[in-house]
């Protein structure tokens, strides 16, 4: 199955000149821990997260609101693309040490975020029609049809 299919295609954006306090500002209206970050070409160039915001803002001292996006984010220094397997994307995800990858079409341009929680609601799914299959085919179930 294809990145494509599962990723979240509404995805909360950045800008890397805003202040860190309107990003925490947005995540709190939009009730999200994550912001995409892009450039004017609408290509991902960076995340920054409810933990970036704590660690690199909070627990330095800095000011909020004289501190952009652009300093504090962390730079994604992978993408996977929209027709990718998601096994490419957990690879990805578990050599990159992430939780959260920006997917790109075939121009490199935003389209998705997959998440970890995705890939694991999807497996979840997966798990649970093959346990619904297997008690379909139980001695007991094939007696009762």
């Amino acid at each position: 199955m294809s990145v494509g299919r599962i990723c979240t295609r509404e995805v909360d954006l950045a800008h890397v000149d805003e202040s860190v306090w309107q990003a925490a500002e947005r995540m709190h209206q939009r009730a999200v821990g994550t912001l995409v970050v892009i450039d004017d070409d609408k290509k991902p160039i960076g995340i920054v997260t409810d933990r970036d915001l704590v660690e690199r803002v909070l627990a330095q001292a800095l000011d909020a609101t004289a501190t952009s996006v652009g300093e504090v984010m962390t730079r994604p220094t992978e993408t996977v693309s929209e027709q990718d397997a998601i096994e490419h994307a957990i690879t990805v995800m578990r050599r990159e040490r992430c939780r959260r990858l920006p997917v790109v079409d075939d121009s490199g341009q935003l389209v998705g975020l997959l998440s970890l929680d995705d890939v694991l609601q999807l497996l979840a799914e997966e798990l649970t029609n093959v346990g619904q299959l297997l008690e379909r085919q139980t001695p007991q179930a094939a007696a009762q049809d």
